[in-house]
């Protein structure tokens, strides 16, 4: 039976979210309950679905604070659910960090702090350093983005002007234990780059996040500036021993969602190929670089001969020049689409696993042998929104985009590249 490729993609796209649900991955790391007060905190986009799920299955008394994205809340009783706004922190984020630091302060060497960690914590968890503002923060995090920076240097810069991340929120827990619950949206799954690690050691320095500042060019807020060349109040390094009861378990990555996609494909009769959960780099250079491999495979069967999907993860970066939203899961898919020219066979989508590419509410998209000859029939010239960096706009005036709403999860960017062969190619 031939594959229905936009099904297949999707199908897989669905499973690569499936597989990374807070009820699915937290039972296996709950530890027990303690002797004393167990207190959940957390922040991200995943961070309300990961407190319902340890409330449904914690056997002992419990109360805490999580903060999530606006339209990510999921009702619970004993865990205050907190909305604030992403990649650009908002009032009520910082006042939410603020009590988040404080309620972990006084706690002794009985109680237990669970904290609930996934990507999109650290803009929603964001309490500025001393002589910082709320304001300062906006600024630095609406330029970063906008820089092109990729998210570890983004992370580095705001471990640097806060008061909470970077291991900070951990130091002020101690003597208390602390278990850190991990969901995995950055390359590499380093927990010390997620939701800039507010649990977890600190190896930058104040030196590392000015010259981030430096390489990008941002000379504002003059305020920022200062306070990394005063460097006074360094992040807790390996070794504190404000740390030492503070322990990480990754509950779910981009790899064992890629592995998720990957048996869909299988069960359908196509061979997947996992090329990477970790790929970073420029979306549109990314796309070029993807459409030079599905060219291969479609011409020559090489890495392997049609069917075959081409599946990758990581977190690409926008430098937005022109005056589009940007989104990079949108940019990339439609770099490949202008490489690939309307290669007959190849199919595509790409989507971040949180049901939000950039700033829009839009996962993703999805490309078509067809693409560029319906937009012409439109009269919507590919080069000219992929110069302006709208791919937002161009796949949403062909219907192409991938709609999900907010997936209560985030194991970063999902990419799938389905090549077909001439019997299995199936007419749009």
């Amino acid at each position: 039976m031939p594959v229905e490729p936009r099904q297949l993609l999707r199908a897989m796209f669905d499973a690569a979210v499936g597989a990374a649900q807070p009820a699915l991955r937290i039972p296996t790391h709950l530890p027990p309950p303690p002797t004393g007060r167990t207190l959940v905190i957390g922040a991200g986009k995943a961070s309300a679905a990961m407190a319902k799920a340890v409330e449904d299955l914690w056997p002992a008394p419990l109360s805490g604070l999580v903060v999530t994205r606006y339209g990510h809340a999921v009702p619970c009783d004993r865990v205050e659910i907190v909305e604030a706004a992403h990649p650009v922190p908002d009032e009520s984020g910082h006042r939410a960090a603020a009590r988040m630091l404080e309620m972990v302060r006084g706690l002794g060497p009985d109680d237990l702090v669970l904290a609930l960690v996934s990507g999109g914590g650290s803009s929603l968890l964001s309490l500025p350093a001393p002589g910082l503002t709320l304001a300062d923060k906006q600024a630095v995090n609406a330029a970063l983005l906008r820089s092109g920076a990729c998210i570890g240097e983004m992370n580095v810069v705001r471990k640097h002007l806060s008061a909470i991340k970077g291991g900070r929120l951990a130091a002020a827990a101690h003597p208390a234990r602390v278990v850190t619950l991990v969901i995995s949206d950055v390359p590499g799954d380093d927990p010390a780059v997620i939701a800039s690690g507010p649990t977890v050691p600190d190896r930058s320095t104040h030196a590392e996040a000015l010259a981030v500042f430096e390489k990008y060019g941002i000379a504002e807020p003059r305020a920022a500036l200062d306070h990394l060349r005063r460097a006074a109040d360094e992040t807790p390094k390996p070794g504190d021993p404000r740390l030492d009861r503070a322990t990480t378990a990754m509950i779910a990555t981009p790899q064992m969602s890629l592995e998720a996609a990957a048996e869909v494909a299988r069960r359908a009769g196509v061979t997947p190929l996992i090329l990477g959960d970790a790929l970073e780099g420029e979306a549109r250079e990314v796309g070029r670089v993807m459409a030079g491999i599905a060219r291969q495979a479609a011409l020559r069967g090489q890495p392997a001969p049609p069917p075959v999907v081409l599946l990758s993860g990581g977190e690409t970066t926008v430098t937005v020049r022109g005056r589009g939203r940007g989104g990079r899961n949108v940019e990339f898919l439609l770099s490949l689409a202008v490489e690939l020219d309307g290669l007959p066979g190849v199919f595509a989508l790409a989507g971040d696993t949180d049901g939000v590419d950039g700033a829009e509410e839009v996962a993703g998209a999805v490309a078509t042998p067809d693409t560029l000859a319906r937009a012409l029939a439109l009269g919507v010239s590919a080069k000219a929104r992929l110069a302006d960096n709208d791919g937002h706009g161009f796949f949403e005036a062909l219907g192409d985009q991938v709609i999900t709403g907010p997936t209560l999860t985030n194991v970063n960017d999902f990419r799938a590249i389905l090549v077909l062969g001439p019997l299995e190619a199936v007419p749009e």
